[in-house]
C-alpha cells in the first residue's frame, strides 16, 4: 500500500471510484478538490491509498483558519466534507493506512481533523477508532426525491400552505442570479451567520467561484417588485444527490412569502425533476441540541432524520481545548 497526493492521483481511477463508491458525494470529486485548491483562503488537500495497484480510497478536504493572527492559529482545522471516498472492496486495513497517512501529513498544520459524514460509515467505524478518530453523533436530513409526486405528498401541511401562499402573492424563484445578486445574497448569508449561527462564513470569492462550476446551482427568491429575499446555494453529483450548502431568507420581514421555504423547496423540486434521488440538507445538529429549530425546519419538507455522525481526530489536545473555550466565549460575546 502507498499514499498518493493531490494532482498525482490518477484522474480516471478517481472518477471510477466515485462511480463505484456507495458513499460518494460531490465533495470527494476531483472537481471539488480543484475548486478548493483555487481558493486562496483555504489549504486544499487530497490523499489516496493505492493497494495492489488499484485506487482503494481517498480523502478530499481543506484546512480552514479564521480571524486575526492569534485566532487563525487557534482555529486551524482540517475539514473533510462528506467523509472518505471508499468502495465496497475497501478493507479496514486500507482505510486505516489512509487515515494514518492523513494524520502524519496534517498534524503540523491542523489542531484537529474532522470528517462530516453525509453517508453511513458504520461498517468502517472500527478502522476509524483504531486510528484515534472519535465518533460524535450528528444528524442529517435527507429528502427522497425519486419522484416529484412523492416529494409533494410528504410535505408537512404547514409547508404546503407556505408554498401556496407564496405563489399566490407573487414570489418568484430564479436559478441564474447575476454577480450583483450573488453579492447581495452573500451579504444576507454573512449576516445570518454573524447574528444567529455565531460562526464565520467563507468570503464572497467562495460563492462567486462556486457559481462558475457546472455542478453548482443557485436559487434566489424575489418578490413581485424584483427585490431579492433569499437564496439557496447547492452542488450536485449526477445520479446521487443535490447538497444544500448555504440557505437564507428574509422570513421575518416577508412572512407571507416564506423565502427560505421556497428556495429549499425549489432545490428539492430541481433534484426530483433531474434524476437526483436525494436532496441532502447537509446537517441537522447534534442529538443533545434540544430544541434545534433548524432541524425542525428541515424535517417539515418530508425528509428522514439520520444520525450519520462525524469522526474527529485531535492532533493537539491542549490547543484543541483552548480553541473550544475561545469559541464558547466568542459566541457569548
Amino acid at each position: 500500500m502507498r499514499i498518493v497526493e493531490g494532482q498525482h492521483i490518477d484522474s480516471e481511477a478517481w472518477a471510477d471510484l466515485v462511480k463505484r463508491s456507495p458513499v460518494a458525494t460531490w465533495f470527494q470529486t476531483r472537481e471539488a478538490y480543484t475548486f478548493f485548491e483555487g481558493l486562496a483562503f483555504l489549504e486544499a488537500f487530497a490523499y489516496a491509498v493505492e493497494s495492489e495497484g488499484r485506487l482503494k480510497g481517498l480523502v478530499v478536504g481543506y484546512i480552514q483558519k479564521d480571524g486575526n493572527k492569534l485566532k487563525r492559529f487557534l482555529s486551524r482545522r482540517a475539514i473533510i466534507l462528506g467523509g472518505p471516498l471508499l468502495s465496497d472492496e475497501t478493507s479496514g486495513e486500507e482505510l486505516a493506512f489512509l487515515l494514518q497517512g492523513l494524520k502524519e501529513r496534517l498534524k503540523k498544520n491542523a489542531i484537529f481533523v474532522e470528517t462530516r459524514n453525509f453517508e453511513d460509515y458504520s461498517r468502517w467505524r472500527p478502522a476509524f477508532e483504531r486510528c484515534g478518530f472519535e465518533y460524535e453523533p450528528h444528524f442529517d436530513v435527507l429528502v427522497d426525491t425519486t419522484s416529484l409526486e412523492g416529494v409533494n405528498e410528504k410535505l408537512d401541511r404547514n409547508r404546503k400552505r407556505n408554498i401556496k401562499k407564496a405563489i399566490e402573492n407573487g414570489l418568484v424563484i430564479e436559478d441564474q442570479p447575476t454577480v450583483g445578486e450573488i453579492t447581495e445574497l452573500y451579504s444576507m448569508i454573512e449576516a445570518l451567520y454573524h447574528e444567529k449561527v455565531k460562526t464565520s462564513v467563507f468570503p464572497l470569492d467562495f460563492f462567486l467561484s462556486l457559481s462558475h462550476l457546472e455542478s453548482s446551482r443557485f436559487f434566489v427568491a424575489k418578490n413581485a417588485e424584483g427585490k431579492l429575499l433569499g437564496g439557496l446555494v447547492c452542488v450536485a453529483l449526477e445520479g446521487r444527490a443535490v447538497y444544500a450548502w448555504y440557505a437564507c431568507g428574509l422570513d421575518q420581514q416577508y412572512r407571507v412569502l416564506s423565502p427560505s421555504v421556497m428556495v429549499n423547496y425549489s432545490g428539492i423540486c430541481y433534484a426530483a425533476s433531474n434524476n437526483y434521488p436525494r436532496f441532502d440538507f447537509m446537517g441537522a445538529g447534534k442529538p443533545d441540541d434540544g430544541g434545534y429549530g433548524v432541524r425542525d425546519f428541515k424535517l417539515k419538507f418530508g425528509g428522514e432524520l439520520l444520525e450519520l455522525g462525524r469522526y474527529i481526530y485531535v492532533c493537539n489536545p491542549l490547543l484543541f481545548q483552548i480553541g473550544k473555550l475561545g469559541v464558547k466565549i466568542m459566541k457569548k460575546l
